[in-house]
């Protein structure tokens, strides 16, 4: 069980799906070339018959040869030639000037192209090296695997992923023809672009877009079968990569798997649905903010404006506000490669003049510029007709309210005023149901979803956690009752619900103390975990005095405003706070800047929206936020970087009847996940699990054993240690709970609460760090989530009292307390809605465990964690229901362990015994089935070999060794059913024979 399995089971796959296989060393190639010019030559002559060799070899030469000075410009450069051909030129005989349009694959009839996967191929270059596996496609070297050993605890996807660091720095020429990398190690499998860090790296979920798999241990499968079916490639190569130009910095970016799905389904309801074959309406991309959007829109726009049957659209990208329109506009300019130039429409005459084009082309614009126009002649009373074309394609960014304004004079039915024939599309990251408009009856039926939930375990955003930190307001309780009535938009002066507000928050005293909370808990946060962070306030005078409070402070770092200025209005000490657009540009870039010292903003609505900063952990709200704002505003701390393991909204004026609000809008359109989870729940169950760990280890105080000296320390350290090592199964319990406690104490580590017992959990760490260190002898040191493990371990009284590592002179330990699987324990009431994201994830690990131990009972009990969990989501199932329902699955999982104990069996034959003693009845035996059990058990054991689930012969040897033990215990009529369930159970339990044995 080596590293060739993986790479021999994806090969099989590969066979699968239509791939001819070669080995690498039987290729037909200078090994210091990656090419196979002989079958590239062979496809260029059977696909273009007309054109001559000579024009052939121009075009061989073109595909094979590459502009620029380093590697990434180089594989810019073939991808444009790979995706957009290369034109050709010769003189026929009378010297006639032709031309031909070339392609190196024939990307509309899939199976015209030769499909080659080769293993070990070896190529020279600074160093000689050999790839796992080449996917050469018309002999271009377009898919490079990388492969670790599944079976070796030591290594994965990182050292694959490192490996081919080492292969772009040796073999550089294999990377200039390369589109997509994967790295995989047989459970994770992960592909991602060949200059791109791990972090962007990401798994292929689905097979056909609606169906999602969370397994582990089937992405390499799922990949294969999902991305790697012929006419799929070819169109993700095609249509979903792209490189973008950063003043000379190359980026080159892919798809993730719910971009890619969601497309096609755009692609495929816009040729169906286009007026005037349809109504126009070419429905709504609902992806979680965070998770890619802008790409998803220029990929989608590349692709219609490529359709031959689109006839050279128009696309206009429309959006509500102008930042948006600025930051949308941005990231489309970056990929030109796929949607060509764009036009920007600063003006509404600009607009107008553009529509008023026949040509296609991408027009950027905001809703308002749809206004009517003053004349000379007075107002107009009804917007023009702009064009009457078919192919016009209205892609609106953030669909809500300002698209759904179809009273007289409104800009949606100016905009449909203008363009009667044009067709719509909406993406939306914040579903809206306003009292007076749906989305889907303005765009059309939501085509794809990609929620909150699944961002979160996708890794494509970070998990959002919600702190109360409320600091009363002083206003009136009749305020207090109509600041439910106010719609999130009326916050201005004019309004004396919000005005009070407003003023309350502003109150000096509470300025002065919201300003001292939010120091002290960034300070503490930034302690252990390197980032920035957001204030938002509810206007602009509020932001003054939240930043004079702030910058009055000791330790106050680097702090911005960022707001709007009214010179004619703002009081004069506004003036240090207003900045032209060149100076906000540049204040964005140094916030972005990780090693920049601003390390905080003050906003009221800027940047609250199409503003990405990863760096960003933490958002302190002091302002008032419902609906779509609120979700777009919190969604700015989900963003993914480097080790960020989570981020948090810490609300200063109450926002969390809100947030579940928006939560249940967000729910009820099909989506799952939570925007944010209370703290104070973990909080709470962090010292529940210090009790649990504590106890485990015989108890302990911190005051007792600041009274001991050094030898005393040292025995009882040895002794709690040795205690802890008795047995495997209490070294396991201790582990796993001691994880739980330290997964606990990371995500809530800001709490001052939680700051008391940081010495208690230092201790317990060290205690975990040393017997870990015993149990399983570490191998290479792998470096992963450096800054956030053992986050508590700082306290040098701590380890001054304990420090294990010195006492046993052990090498310090690489162990992450941040692990992807959370769990923590479930007692009595309360702070039900974590405990059931909690049982949940730890429900679903014992199932992917027990799962080939017990196939048939797994499969049921899987199917009724999903059945309680959608009827939860549906607010059909309450919270105690739910929990009581998740306790008795896991519950069964405890009776088994019993059974199996009680029943003299080992654990790998329970699930036989339940299949024997559920067909008790046909049997005929005399004494326990246990005994029976044991004989099938060995039978199949014995008859075991490598692969043994793919060779028939051996499959027939172990049907033929079970048969011959139910023999005459079983009637001839029930054999062979029963032997079917029997052999079904041995496939998924010994399938990975001789690691099970």
């Amino acid at each position: 069980m080596i590293e060739i399995t993986v790479q021999n089971a994806a090969i099989e796959y590969l066979k699968d799906l239509g791939y001819q296989h070669r080995e690498g060393n039987s290729l037909n190639r200078d090994l210091k070339k990656v090419v196979l010019e002989k079958e590239l030559r062979d496809f260029l002559l059977s696909t273009y018959p007309d054109v001559p060799a000579t024009a052939i070899n121009e075009a061989l030469a073109g595909f094979t040869q590459h502009s620029g000075m380093d590697l990434d410009h180089r594989n810019r450069d073939f991808h444009r030639k790979l995706t957009q051909g290369i034109s050709v030129s010769w003189k026929d005989k009378n010297g006639k000037e032709l031309a031909k349009h070339i392609y190196p694959i024939n990307y509309r009839e899939p199976e015209q192209n030769q499909f080659i996967c080769a293993d070990e191929v070896k190529v020279i270059g600074k160093n000689s090296r050999r790839a796992d596996l080449v996917i050469f496609i018309n002999g271009l070297p377009l898919i490079v695997f990388e492969f670790k050993n599944m079976f070796d605890a030591e290594v994965g996807v990182d050292n694959a992923h490192r490996q081919i660091g080492h292969y772009l720095q040796d073999i550089p020429q294999l990377f200039d023809f390369n589109a997509i990398t994967i790295v995989s190690d047989g459970m994770q499998t992960l592909h991602g672009m060949y200059n791109s860090s791990l972090k962007w790296f990401a798994p292929w979920k689905s097979l056909k877009g609606d169906d999602i798999k969370q397994e582990t241990e089937l992405q390499l499968e799922t990949l294969l079968n999902g991305l790697f079916p012929k006419a799929t490639l070819l169109n993700y190569i095609q249509n979903f990569i792209f490189h973008e130009d950063h003043n000379g910095k190359i980026i080159k970016k892919g798809a993730k798997y719910h971009q890619y799905w969601g497309i096609q389904k755009a692609v495929e309801s816009a040729v169906e649905n286009i007026k005037p074959k349809g109504d126009g309406r070419l429905g709504v991309i609902w992806h979680t903010q965070g998770s890619g959007k802008s790409i998803s829109m220029a990929i989608l726009t590349g692709i219609l404006r490529q359709m031959p049957e689109m006839k050279n659209p128009t696309i206009v990208i429309q959006v509500d506000r102008s930042d948006l329109d600025q930051q949308l506009y941005e990231n489309f300019v970056l990929a030109k490669d796929l949607v060509g130039d764009v036009q920007h429409a600063d003006t509404t005459e600009e607009l107008r003049n553009l529509l008023h084009s026949d040509g296609g082309g991408v027009i950027f614009t905001t809703i308002e510029k749809f206004r009517l126009k003053d004349l000379e002649t007075g107002k107009e009373t009804r917007h023009p007709v702009l064009s009457e074309r078919y192919n016009l394609i209205i892609m609106a960014d953030e669909a809500h309210r300002t698209q759904y304004g179809f009273h007289d004079g409104g800009f949606a039915q100016n905009l449909r005023r203008a363009l009667p024939n044009a067709s719509f599309i909406g993406f939306t990251g914040t579903p809206v149901d306003s009292k007076d408009a749906d989305t889907q009856m303005v765009f059309g039926p939501t085509l794809h979803s990609y929620d909150i939930e699944q961002a979160v375990k996708d890794g494509a955003t970070v998990p959002i956690y919600y702190e109360p930190k409320m600091v009363p307001l002083n206003i009136k309780a009749a305020y207090s009752a109509q600041l439910d009535e106010i719609e999130d938009d009326e916050d201005n002066p004019s309004n004396a619900v919000w005005a009070a507000i407003e003023d309350a928050a502003g109150a000096q005293s509470r300025v002065e103390k919201v300003a001292g909370d939010i120091l002290e808990h960034f300070l503490a946060r930034t302690a252990t975990l390197e980032g920035k962070a957001m204030v938002v306030c509810m206007s602009r005078r509020n932001c003054v005095k939240m930043y004079d409070a702030l910058t009055a402070l000791d330790g106050c770092p680097e702090i911005a405003v960022i707001m709007t200025g009214n010179i004619s209005k703002d009081p004069p000490e506004w003036n240090k706070h207003i900045r032209t657009k060149d100076a906000m540009e540049a204040i964005k870039k140094r916030f972005r800047n990780p090693a920049d010292p601003l390390k905080m903003v003050i906003v009221r609505d800027m940047w609250l929206t199409g503003f990405d900063a990863p760096i960003i952990h933490t958002m302190y709200v002091d302002k008032i936020m419902k609906g779509h704002n609120l979700m777009q505003a919190i969604a700015r701390v989900n963003r993914v970087f480097e080790d960020k393991p989570s981020g948090l909204v810490v609300d200063f004026i109450g926002i969390s009847g809100y947030l579940a609000e928006a939560t249940k809008k967000y729910t009820s359109g099909g989506g799952r996940g939570k925007p944010a989870v209370d703290i104070e729940m973990a909080v709470n169950l962090c010292f529940e699990q210090l009790e649990t760990v504590k106890e485990l280890m015989g108890g302990f105080s911190m005051e007792e054993i600041d009274q001991m000296d050094d030898r005393e320390k040292l025995r009882w350290s040895k002794k709690v240690i040795n205690d802890l090592l008795q047995t495997d199964p209490i070294t396991d319990n201790f582990l796993r709970e001691e994880r739980k406690l330290s997964e606990l104490v990371s995500m809530t580590s800001s709490d001052k609460r939680i700051w008391e017992i940081q010495d208690d959990v230092a201790i317990i760490q060290k205690i975990r760090k040393t017997i870990r260190k015993i149990k399983f002898p570490p191998g290479p040191q792998r470096e992963k989530n450096e800054r956030i493990k053992d986050l508590i371990s700082k306290s040098l009284e701590s380890q001054e009292i304990v420090d294990l590592a010195k006492m046993y002179d052990l090498d310090k330990i690489d162990i992450s307390i941040i692990d992807d699987r959370f769990q923590a324990t479930v007692k009595e009431k309360g702070d039900e809605n974590v405990k059931i994201e909690l049982l949940r994830r730890i429900i679903n690990d014992e199932l992917r465990v027990r799962m080939p131990k017990n196939i048939k009972k797994a499969r049921r009990l899987r199917d009724e964690l999903e059945k309680i969990l959608s009827n939860y989501h549906k607010n059909s199932l309450d919270s105690i229901a739910a929990i009581k329902h998740l306790l008795d699955i896991a519950d069964e999982f405890q009776q088994d362990d019993i059974r199996t104990k009680q029943l003299g069996l080992t654990e790998d034959e329970l699930a036989f015994y339940d299949l024997l003693s559920a067909n008790e009845k046909i049997l005929n035996k005399a004494g326990p089935i246990q005994d029976l059990v044991h004989k099938v058990v060995d039978s199949v054991k014995k008859n075991l070999q490598l692969d043994w689930t793919k060779k028939e012969d051996a499959r027939a040897a172990i049907r033929l060794a079970v048969k011959k033990e139910l023999r005459g215990k079983v009637p001839f009529s029930e054999l062979d059913n029963l032997l079917k369930e029997v052999i079904e159970q041995a496939e998924g339990q010994y399938r990975d024979w001789p690691v099970e044995a």
